[in-house]
């Protein structure tokens, strides 16, 4: 039998190794001339760049992967980080917050006032939910009646009291700690998946959980190293790459797939799965067919305006990770779903994979990934708000960091919503697909096969589980239970 995937990001390549695993001849067809979606590097100047997600945690996802079936041991490797994240905000407060739940309450009691053994059982209590959730929720498919049927949806369903699911995560932040700051780190997490912390659930804290009990790593080689291994993998499973190669639409007749046209040719083919934006999927491969538009209509996430630097100069108050907060967080949120627009002091986040991966960067100096959040592209004049930004952002590091940076910038390029979308095909630059904006969005998000079409799955951050580079890979897994079940594979 024949597969065709559409689109190599993480969450395309891994189900080519997946379909490729239960003995389908597998072809991954990409628009762009390189895979990895949104993971993917270049190199401007002397420096190095990874240019898409940078925050890695659950490697073992990615071992898993690699350890599918027999072949070649394809080497990745990655260094733990002892600190998540150094935290800055407007009144000079700089926190470097440690990993591992002891470390977390006494760094958290000792710099912000708070009560250290209420913060271990908050962790705790993070822990179990996320222990209680992933089986249910994020390992398989929610849109599947069987799913539903065992004792670990029971389990889940005992700690409901415990989630927080019926308010904000910023109102069950502001319960749980004493210091505004402590609740402004915590609500961050919300924009893991392109969110607003001030109307997605309390629940969306379990992302928490991954960061700080367990901790974030870095890939050695950089954050491209996960779409170089996964990539090896797939060729070494067989899977056939057609870059440069856009998909024109999906075909298929009465019920079931039958392959997907290309501009000059069809492919014919017994299973497709789209690793594109599903949105796109639906209005661009799919003209004819009518999608869930309750699905389909929900809040889109967050963009982002990322600014590649290269820095002239080490910083040791930075690290890998960092984040300069807003002194107007709520208010950021507001501009970003309500205004569309950015505000004037945003909250900057500052990745530097040269501080483990030295040769990112020449001797003595450093590439900075300078992120900000952005709104949906809805027709703004993203050159003059990018200029406004980037003047914005470095009074901002300038501020805080005591330095001229303008002064230190040797090589520079960035990227807006207009070119996220036309790159990585998400519809108006959104990252993640839809917004977790609301209570029940969670169970809003695309299930990982068609509901009306046999034979069409779908894998990816647009779909469930989510976003993020786990949520990515756990896609691809439901996407083989999904298939095992209709094509009878055991």
């Amino acid at each position: 039998m024949k597969a065709v995937v559409i689109g190599s990001g993480i969450g395309g390549m891994a189900s080519a190794i997946r379909l490729a695993s239960l003995g389908f001849e597998t072809d991954v067809f990409e628009q762009n001339p390189f895979y990895g979606g949104k993971i993917n590097s270049k190199k401007i100047g002397s420096y190095r760049f990874d240019r898409g997600p940078s925050v890695f945690t659950e490697p073992h996802l990615v071992d898993e992967l690699l350890d599918i079936s027999k072949g070649t041991k394809i080497h990745f490797d990655c260094h733990k980080l002892d600190v998540s994240c150094c935290y800055f905000f407007e009144d000079g407060k700089r926190l470097a917050l440690p990993v591992g739940k002891e470390a977390v309450a006494a760094c958290l009691s000792k710099e912000l006032g708070e009560d250290q053994d209420h913060i271990k059982k908050l962790l705790n209590r993070l822990e179990l939910n996320y222990k209680a959730v992933s089986p249910v929720f994020i390992k398989v498919s929610l849109h599947r009646l069987k799913q539903w049927l065992n004792i670990n949806v029971f389990k889940a369903i005992a700690r409901i009291p415990f989630y927080g699911l019926f308010s904000s995560m910023n109102t069950v932040n502001r319960k749980n700690f004493e210091n505004p700051k402590t609740t402004q780190i915590f609500n961050r997490f919300a924009t893991y998946n392109g969110s607003s912390p001030f109307k997605s659930p309390g629940m969306f804290n379990i992302i928490s959980h991954l960061e700080l009990n367990i901790g974030p790593y870095m890939p050695k080689g950089g954050m491209v190293s996960i779409s170089d291994a996964v990539y090896q993998k797939a060729i070494d499973m067989g899977v056939r790459f057609h870059f440069n190669t856009r998909v024109a639409q999906i075909l298929y007749s009465s019920d079931r797939v039958n392959g997907v046209a290309l501009s000059n040719k069809e492919i014919p083919c017994d299973l497709v799965t789209s690793n594109m934006d599903v949105h796109y999927t639906y209005e661009k491969l799919l003209p004819g067919l009518k999608g869930p538009s309750k699905i389909l209509n929900q809040e889109k996430s967050t963009s982002a305006i990322v600014f590649y630097w290269g820095i002239k100069k080490s910083f040791e108050k930075l690290d890998v990770h960092n984040i300069f907060f807003s002194k107007a967080y709520e208010s950021e949120f507001d501009h970003l779903f309500n205004k569309k627009t950015l505000i004037d002091d945003p909250t900057v986040y500052v990745h530097i994979s040269s501080k483990l991966e030295r040769s990112d960067a020449p001797e003595g100096c450093e590439n900075w990934f300078v992120m900000v959040n952005a709104p949906i592209d809805s027709g703004q004049d993203w050159e003059s708000q990018k200029q406004k930004l980037r003047s914005n952002v470095l009074k901002k590091l300038n501020r805080i960091l005591k330095e001229d940076l303008e002064t230190l910038i040797e090589v520079e390029e960035n990227i807006d919503p207009i070119m996220m979308e036309r790159m990585y095909s998400g519809k108006n630059g959104s990252i993640y697909g839809n917004a977790s904006n609301t209570m029940m969005s969670s169970f809003y998000r695309h299930p990982n096969f068609s509901p009306i079409i046999k034979g069409l799955y779908f894998s990816g951050v647009t779909v469930h589980p989510g976003g993020g580079i786990p949520l990515a890979l756990n896609s691809a897994a439901i996407v083989e239970k999904c298939v095992r079940r209709d094509f009878s594979i055991s």
